[in-house]
């Protein structure tokens, strides 16, 4: 298994800023390349954390204990000692994009709720890369389309509308104030800490697309924070804000399937045209999740999604 960067250049095209506004401050390459420096420095103990996951799979991961199918795992992937890209630095530079809505994010470990789409299990660890330890204790926020492309919390917005139309139609301007959501639903949305071994999984589905945007997850590391009583972040300091994709041969294999085929009124965009993913793709960085089958041999029945995030808490 190779692990993933999510380290976002902060110098985005104009569309990006469109597509998903919201804060972030440039960043120079000299730090991009210090940055890109201490995590391959953290090899080793990424490579360690690599090794324990693995352990866990051997143990007690199955397709059984996972839900109630009697599909059995033949094989098992292989795990590589060395990170397989540069790094895997998370930085907080990158915009969160106008679908974040924390009264939604929900504390637990399956956020899939009745949403239809390909079983995806994500298996998440989280390294500091200052110390090269892993990270106990921090808040792991994940949030993604359905198969059609619609978040929750806003799904009375269409996702096949360009993002400059649809504020236009709203009669909305881009601001640290916007909110465009359209309800309380909490589908595709969930946080849960990492363990003593700085791991933590969440079950979600394979994401959809929607306009302007190539399938991607977003991905937030929240430190000292405070779950209030409905299960949402009431307090809480980010360390890192990223966003993860998919490879394109993979994506195209899900997006054939129903429902994500029913989605026909828009072309979807892919990795090397969305604005974003080139600029998590700089100076060879690497914003793609490793996937394995949970069967071994077909992603279509349900697949486990590997990545490790290195940050600077």
């Amino acid at each position: 298994m190779y692990f993933s960067s999510l380290l976002i250049s902060a110098l985005l095209a104009p569309l990006s800023v469109v597509a998903h506004p919201g804060h972030h401050e440039a960043l120079s390459y000299k730090e991009i390349t210090r940055r890109a420096g201490l995590s391959k420095r953290c090899e080793g103990a990424a490579a360690s954390m690599n090794a324990k996951r693995w352990l866990r799979h051997q143990e007690r991961r199955s397709l059984a204990a996972r839900a109630n199918t009697t599909v059995v795992i033949t094989t098992e992937a292989p795990y590589y000692d060395v990170i397989q890209n540069d790094t895997c630095v998370l930085t907080p530079e990158v915009t969160t994009g106008p679908y974040i809505w924390p009264q939604s994010q929900t504390l637990r470990q399956d956020m899939a709720e009745d949403q239809p789409g390909v079983p995806l299990y994500l298996d998440i660890g989280v390294l500091d890369t200052n110390t090269c330890e892993p990270l106990e204790g921090v808040l792991v926020d994940l949030w993604h389309c359905n198969a059609t492309g619609s978040y929750s919390s806003f799904e009375a917005l269409d996702p096949n509308t360009p993002f400059a139309e649809l504020l236009e139609s709203l009669n909305k301007t881009i601001g640290p104030d916007l909110d465009l959501h359209t309800g309380n639903s909490t589908f595709l949305r969930g946080m849960w800490p990492t363990d003593a071994n700085g791991m933590m999984e969440m079950k979600t589905i394979f994401p959809g697309f929607y306009v302007q945007r190539a399938i991607h997850i977003h991905a937030q590391v929240h430190t000292n924070w405070v779950v209030g009583i409905n299960g949402t972040i009431v307090s809480d300091e980010t360390i890192s804000t990223g966003q993860i994709f998919f490879a394109e041969d993979l994506s195209e294999q899900i997006m054939a399937l129903e429902p994500y085929a029913s989605h026909t009124q828009i072309n979807r965009t892919t990795n090397a045209v969305d604005s974003i993913y080139s600029s998590e793709d700089t100076a060879g960085f690497d914003p793609v999740m490793a996937i394995v089958p949970l069967d071994g041999e077909d992603v279509t029945k349900g697949m486990v999604g590997y990545l490790t995030l290195g940050v600077a808490a």
